[in-house]
């Protein structure tokens, strides 16, 4: 794959062969993000978990200590009181079966959350077909699935982020923007590899952390030493 120029400067200033302490690869990657906008710092953590299994799945929710930099829509299925609640908690979007056709028939999907109460879920399950590919499904265990909704929606607009693995049992998630300072950086990074240890499967032996990179949305990535997170 042909890099820019840009970032093959970057590049010039990772040492790919080496596994670097959080400190010195948020250090980096900030430098590595050159890119005309605000990129997102993303973190790639390989698991040696093996997602076929129930038991060594992991899914979960953090909240970030200076969020992610991002303006998130929050759209709340939620009837009567708990749909005013979480208007007032500041959801983009508050409805129930009447907003079923727009997002089937009408394809409507400008939100970036989907947060419902228990009794709404045979509602929202009408849409899995397409909440479920795209990774918008609520979910107990990410906190999604409340009858706290207006909680739901304050710890989402304050930074809470999803994590699960994807088929190759990595995780994806970002850690904020090119903009934060390292310490923002790092305190974020800290709160997600921290809810990552705690959310280990006991059923997985071995290594846990394969291996972890960050990576600027257009630059290179930097590769962490797992053994400095555990």
């Amino acid at each position: 794959m042909k890099h820019g120029k840009k970032y093959t400067e970057a590049a010039k200033a990772i040492d790919h062969s080496n596994l670097y302490d959080p400190e010195e690869a948020v250090k980096l990657v900030k430098q590595a993000a050159t890119a005309k906008f605000d990129e997102t710092i993303e973190a790639h953590i390989r698991t040696g978990c093996d997602g076929r299994h129930a038991d060594q799945q992991i899914r979960g929710a953090v909240v970030l200590p200076n969020g992610t930099g991002k303006k998130v829509r929050v759209l709340v299925f939620a009837k009567g009181a708990k749909a005013d609640e979480a208007k007032e908690a500041g959801a983009d979007f508050v409805g129930e079966m009447d907003l079923v056709p727009k997002i089937q028939n009408e394809g409507w999907l400008d939100f970036d959350v989907v947060v419902a109460t228990p009794d709404m879920m045979g509602v929202v399950g009408r849409l899995g077909r397409i909440l479920g590919p795209k990774g918008l499904m609520p979910n107990p265990k990410a906190g999604t699935v409340t009858m706290d909704v207006a909680n739901a929606v304050k710890e989402i607009k304050a930074g809470k982020i999803e994590y699960r693995l994807d088929k190759a049992n990595i995780i994806h998630v970002p850690v904020g923007k090119a903009s934060f300072t390292e310490e923002q950086l790092k305190e974020n990074f800290d709160a997600l590899m921290g809810a990552l240890i705690k959310a280990r499967p006991s059923a997985v032996k071995g290594q846990y952390l394969r291996s972890i990179t960050l990576a600027p949305t257009m630059g290179p990535g930097v590769k962490v030493n797992p053994v400095k997170v555990q």
